[in-house]
């Protein structure tokens, strides 16, 4: 897009390489528009890609930030990093948000429907920090912090006048969730936002405590699964698979359960506006294939399908929740591969648009 602009302004858009030897590598998207989750809503989303050592022998760090202001009156403001050190040695992983979030809960599990339709208030701090050592090459091994404070939480209770599952799992105006994380992550991806080949494999539990502030002792087991095959040197076409596995122990908090687009860029489940399903254990599958349109790499798209199942509240897995969508994909800064993602999504009983800054994964 930088290209096409110095095009429209008649300048020589071989002075656009000095680009190149910046260290910092700035991606800004202001936008209006809807979605499912938040309505008609304003939202500023921004990205910076950068190497940590020069010559570049590390793989590509990025920070974004995002502020959305939208007519559900969510108010959301949130950064996520992935910083690479020392030849790939050492990586830091953050997830820092301050929300308030009006949403449109359900219950428990992905057999529930509309008529248990339970809107939720609640303002949120999230602190999440993991510093990763090198094991061998692209294999690591991490520790860090994940807390979680919801406050201010109110409910309307469930649209057909029935109890909420909220209420029967135990209903709190706060709810704190405060615990020590051991991560096991092979990644040997060279760009987080826009891989295009290599693999991505996270085992992460996380122990929370009670002398750290949690309200109760809980656990939690995600297993993160992705896979980038490029199908040919030539173009841009490849396949990429997603699957995330979540099991939970003890009393977690509620609102802190696996939900819809519960990952840290809030991506999965494409086609479900966000906080549509909820269990104590989630399994999901996507499969997303990515194609050049253009063959100088501005304008490519993408169709997708996933599935999603969660248990309920006394039972196990329930019905898979499938979805499938199309969507175009626009090269906004060729430096740092960075494309904006404007994707339309069908589910079961729901669809909706879908827009990212960088790859959904």
């Amino acid at each position: 897009m930088i290209d096409v602009i110095l095009r429209i302004l008649k300048k020589d858009t071989a002075s656009n390489s000095r680009l190149k030897a910046k260290k910092l590598v700035f991606s800004v998207v202001p936008a209006v528009g809807y979605s499912l989750s938040t309505g008609f809503a304003a939202d500023i989303t921004a990205n910076v890609a950068f190497y940590t050592g020069d010559p570049h022998q590390e793989n590509l760090s990025a920070i974004d930030a995002e502020f959305v202001y939208d007519t559900k009156s969510q108010r959301i403001l949130a950064s996520r990093s992935e910083v690479w050190f020392d030849k790939n040695k050492f990586k830091l992983t953050t997830d820092l948000r301050v929300e308030r979030y009006p949403v449109d809960t359900y219950g428990l599990g992905s057999g529930t429907t509309s008529a248990t339709d339970d809107p939720i208030v609640y303002s949120y701090v999230r602190t999440y920090g993991t510093l990763f050592k090198e094991i061998v090459p692209d294999l690591y091994g991490g520790l860090g912090y994940q807390g979680d404070f919801h406050y201010n939480i109110t409910q309307q209770g469930n649209a057909n006048g029935t109890v909420s599952d909220y209420t029967k799992y135990g209903f709190s105006s706060t709810a704190t969730s405060s615990g020590l994380v051991a991560n096991l992550l092979y990644d040997n991806r060279q760009n987080p936002i826009n891989p295009i080949n290599g693999g991505y494999a996270s085992i992460l539990y996380r122990d929370n405590y009670t002398f750290l502030g949690s309200d109760n002792n809980w656990q939690e087991l995600q297993i993160d699964l992705r896979k980038y095959f490029r199908l040919s040197p030539n173009n841009y076409n490849m396949l990429a698979l997603w699957s995330i596995t979540e099991f939970t122990s003890g009393n977690a908090p509620y609102l802190d359960l696996p939900a819809t687009a519960s990952d840290t860029y809030n991506n999965f489940g494409r086609g479900y506006a966000e906080q549509r399903f909820r269990g104590k254990d989630l399994l999901y599958l996507e499969g997303e294939f990515r194609f050049g349109i253009l063959k100088n790499g501005l304008i490519g798209g993408v169709v997708f399908a996933n599935g999603e199942t969660f248990s309920g509240l006394n039972t196990g897995f329930q019905r898979v929740a499938p979805a499938i969508g199309t969507g175009i994909r626009l090269k906004i800064n060729k430096h740092s591969d960075t494309n904006v993602c404007i994707d339309y999504a069908y589910g079961v009983g729901s669809r909706g648009l879908f827009v990212n800054l960088g790859e959904n994964f």
